[in-house]
């Protein structure tokens, strides 16, 4: 078969594992540029798209070349500039224009991994800053084993790897190991198969530092955790590093055995909550200036006012915007914005209420009137039902920070944050204001809203 002929084969079979809508956003159009004998070259239009590709799928295309492609392959992207076929641009330039994808194949790790590249804000610093003490002293610090645990797409693979990258960078000697816990069944699974047992065990036991991701996949595998067991045993005991991550607490992950639990909970554990505004706000910007891209900040808010609870989801709204603005030719506008976030929120989830039904659930359920919660007044209970109403209204609607302020009395973006701060601080003190204010929000939520209009 030709490369084009394999390729082809490639989509098919990536089209059959994922929606239709993203094999036609990321994939279609994509062709091969270039076999050699160790890697094969695939053609994409710009930066953007190389990078969603990379960090979402990757391990579906190695997948897709290995099933296709007679030798195991390294898969690159190539970025060129013209608007000539692959076979009619010369190699020097082409070449110029390969983003080579950054996997450092021995350590499992990929550079785009770094301190320097992750977002801190409140919810994630702790994480940070003990990622940021092992990997300047790794097995030097009480933090060993460091447990990192945290909802998907929150930051937990960011860390570990940022951790593992810094140390082959300043401890070039230093033998660093990061893989899935799903790998790591995998190549014992293999090993028993292949009679290597002994091999497989020497392979891990050899690393001084051992990076784990998404140990949750160990439950119910009882001969996997017995191996790992010992792993950690023995790299404990000789002072090596060990960092996991998981989706939840230890405590709460089911099949697990007791005295596994108890090894990861005999470090330091720390947990990711999902960023606050400002935060998402600055992740978007960074990402932003990191790809050189002039975006308004009322988009970026906006865009961060939707996406709460989900950095990858949140990054990767940001690269189909990008992706379709550079394919369509088309500015990023709030038009544009406003598209794709109904596309990946739903419609319903999307189209949301407006701060005028926030002001006129709000004047009910707290007795203040509608004039009062949209002017200047300052009693007690008018200022407690304005400062609810700018909390819901951040938390329901698409509105910006500034028109939620300006809306209700004239207030600039700060006080907004300020009023969600302290209905937030209110909220973690009074269980019966914070019961009060989700159900608020639940009976304004799309399927609620002709109820208060």
């Amino acid at each position: 078969m030709s490369k084009e002929e394999r390729w082809n084969n490639c989509l098919e079979y990536i089209k059959e594992r994922i929606p239709e809508q993203a094999f036609q956003t990321w994939f279609d159009g994509i062709a091969i540029s270039t076999i050699t004998s160790d890697g094969v070259v695939l053609q994409v239009p710009n930066q953007f798209h190389y990078e969603w590709l990379e960090s979402k799928y990757r391990h579906l295309i190695d997948s897709a070349v290995k099933e296709f492609f007679d030798n195991p392959l390294i898969v690159n992207y190539s970025v060129v500039v013209s608007n000539k076929k692959s076979d009619e641009i010369p190699p020097l330039i082409q070449k110029e224009n390969t983003i080579l994808s950054g996997y450092h194949e021995k350590t499992q790790l990929h550079s785009r991994y770094t301190f320097e590249s992750f977002i801190e804000g409140k919810g994630n610093q702790l994480a940070k800053a003990a990622s940021v003490s092992v990997s300047e002293k790794p097995g030097q610090t009480p933090f060993n084993p460091l447990l990192i645990y945290s909802g998907t797409g929150l930051g937990k693979t960011h860390l570990l790897q940022a951790t593992g990258n810094y140390c082959i960078r300043h401890f070039p000697s230093m033998r660093v190991r990061y893989l899935t816990s799903e790998k790591f069944m995998l190549d014992f699974i293999r090993a028993i198969q292949e009679n290597k047992s002994a091999d497989f065990a020497n392979t891990y036991r050899g690393v001084d530092m051992l990076l784990l991701d998404d140990v949750q996949f160990f439950q119910n595998k009882e001969q996997t955790q017995e191996q790992f067991f010992h792993l950690f045993n023995e790299l404990y005991q000789q002072g090596k590093q060990i960092i996991l991550t998981t989706d939840r607490p230890p405590a709460e992950l089911k099949g697990l055995k007791d005295r596994l639990i108890s090894r990861f909970q005999s470090g330091l554990m720390v947990d990711i909550q999902p960023p606050d505004l400002e935060t998402r706000i600055a992740i978007l910007m960074k990402k932003a200036e990191d790809d050189k891209l002039e975006i308004s900040f009322d988009i970026i808010e906006y865009i961060a006012s939707h996406i709460k609870r989900n950095v990858r989801e949140l990054e990767g709204t940001m690269v189909r915007l990008l992706a379709l603005s550079s394919l369509y030719r088309k500015d990023i506008t709030m038009e544009l914005a406003q598209k794709v976030l109904e596309d990946i929120l739903g419609r319903d989830a999307f189209m949301g209420i407006t701060i005028d039904h926030v002001v006129k659930y709000t004047s009910k359920e707290w007795k203040v009137s509608e004039r009062q919660l949209m002017g200047k007044g300052r009693k007690m209970e008018v200022a407690m039902a304005r400062q609810i109403a700018m909390y819901i209204s951040r938390e329901l609607t698409s509105a910006s920070l500034f028109n939620i302020g300006m809306h209700l009395g004239g207030r600039d973006h700060s006080t907004v944050i300020h009023a969600c701060r302290t209905i937030e601080k209110k909220m973690s003190e009074d269980k019966e204001l914070k019961k009060r204010i989700e159900k608020m929000k639940k009976e304004l939520s799309p399927v609620s809203q002709s109820t208060v209009v």
